[in-house]
């Protein structure tokens, strides 16, 4: 069963209060070899950030690992941008 990628996600958190301002975006892109890449890309808004990619073997777990992260920053307080 092949499992599609998920529409990536672009997230932020912002509490004047706290003078923070900050993004979060997450998407899953196959690579070259049949396998799925998680892009995590993070920081200061109105920044570049940065950027890291993990590769998983199986996309289904990229797309597991992609909706545990999504989770857990909006528990945080993250919300979907508009």
């Amino acid at each position: 069963m092949r499992m599609t990628n998920p529409d990536p996600v672009h997230l932020q958190r912002v509490d004047p209060a706290l003078s923070m301002a900050r993004f979060y975006r997450l998407s899953v892109q196959p690579t070259l070899f049949g396998e799925a890449s998680l892009l995590r890309c993070w920081g200061r808004i109105g920044t570049r950030g940065q950027d890291m990619m993990e590769t998983f073997a199986d996309p289904q777990v990229a797309a597991s690992a992609f909706m545990r992260l999504a989770a857990q920053k909006r528990r945080r307080g993250y919300q979907v941008s508009t």
